[in-house]
């Protein structure tokens, strides 16, 4: 899978770059340039084990891996489960559960002001939206947040439904169905 995006640069600018399908030739920018500066930033996510999510989403069907890239550098990592996980609201519909996502460094805000490029994590979330709508999930989307990458949850307007006390605590929160458009402009309900 590969798609062309558009990011915006720190400066405003756009930005050309792909989303595709997580590869090995991936992960050696992820440890020959992200590992150390993330250990060196002390981020909660230093040592998250990417090389493991890949074999996983290459031996199972219902994990899917992929990033975005400019110029062949990797910007930003997505790790998703598609087939397994339900709302963790009461009508228990299935959804697309982001199992991991991570934006390079240097697009960190709170790491570098302005970071590089903007966008990417935003992007990658509505990626698995747009997954789930390709699965007949209806766009809905669920994920635990480490308490770091909350705020940026709750700007992106995904609703929160409090800690869960089944994963450690972590605030879970969700997508949930994107609502049909109608010819005449309005919005059907479910």
């Amino acid at each position: 899978m590969q798609k062309s995006i558009q990011l915006r640069s720190g400066a405003g600018s756009l930005v050309e770059g792909r989303l595709c399908t997580m590869t090995s030739r991936h992960l050696e920018d992820y440890y020959d340039i992200w590992a150390e500066m993330l250990e060196e930033s002390e981020q909660p996510d230093e040592g998250w084990p990417w090389d493991y999510k890949l074999r996983q989403a290459q031996q199972e069907e219902r994990f899917e891996a992929y990033v975005i890239e400019v110029e062949g550098v990797v910007h930003g990592l997505l790790y998703i489960e598609t087939q397994w996980h339900r709302s963790g609201l009461p009508q228990r519909y299935p959804l697309v559960y982001v199992q991991a996502l991570a934006v390079a460094p240097w697009n960190r805000k709170d790491l570098e002001d302005p970071p590089y490029l903007r966008g990417v994590g935003t992007m990658l979330l509505m990626f698995a939206r747009e997954r789930s709508q390709q699965l007949g999930y209806r766009g809905r989307v669920g994920l635990h947040s480490i308490p770091e990458a909350e705020g940026f949850y709750h700007r992106v307007g995904m609703p929160s439904y409090g800690p869960d006390p089944d994963k450690e605590g972590l605030i879970y929160f969700e997508y949930g169905a994107v609502r049909p458009q109608f010819p005449n402009g309005g919005v059907g309900l479910e």
